[in-house]
């Protein structure tokens, strides 16, 4: 399957946003899948499936290597690519990351050093948060934590 075509808009001309009022926001429903860019592509599938609870699903034939994985009602398409990064020396808390939720943050910690992966402890006292920083095979930064319940939509 080849990648589809990629169209392109134009952006409006922003000078006039004073005069003329915003439209309204997308109809956008739901997160369907958030993706990341490996060099590791068994190295990534592996983490992401023995190390955070993903499954692979059916993947189309793209003339690429990749997987697909689904758990917790979230879409992970792992695309291979030379440009992917590198783990970081140094786990951050404020890179871009996939943040996850769990309520026993005490065996997650326990499964990090089971699967040798170095992590970082953060906690956000105003809040009663605790976190877990860590990095998948690529450096991409991933946050466990233990959150208050999400505000409901308006």
């Amino acid at each position: 399957m080849r990648e589809s075509q990629i169209e392109t808009g134009t952006l409006p001309n922003l000078a006039n946003a004073k005069t003329n009022p915003m439209p309204t926001s997308l109809p956008i429903t739901a997160v369907n899948h958030l993706t990341v860019t490996t060099r590791r592509l068994a190295a990534s599938r592996k983490f992401y499936c023995d190390v955070l609870g993903f499954q692979e699903v059916p993947r189309p034939n793209f003339n690429f290597r990749g997987a697909w994985l689904f758990n917790f009602g979230l879409m992970i398409h792992i695309i291979e690519s030379g440009t992917a990064g590198d783990p970081h020396a140094e786990i951050q808390t404020r890179e871009p990351h996939l943040a996850l939720h769990s309520d026993d943050l005490e065996s997650c910690e326990r499964l990090l050093q089971e699967h040798c992966i170095a992590y970082r402890k953060n906690e956000v006292p105003d809040l009663g948060i605790k976190q877990l920083f860590f990095q998948d095979p690529d450096g991409y930064h991933i946050e466990v934590g233990k959150y208050p319940p999400l505000p409901k939509p308006q």
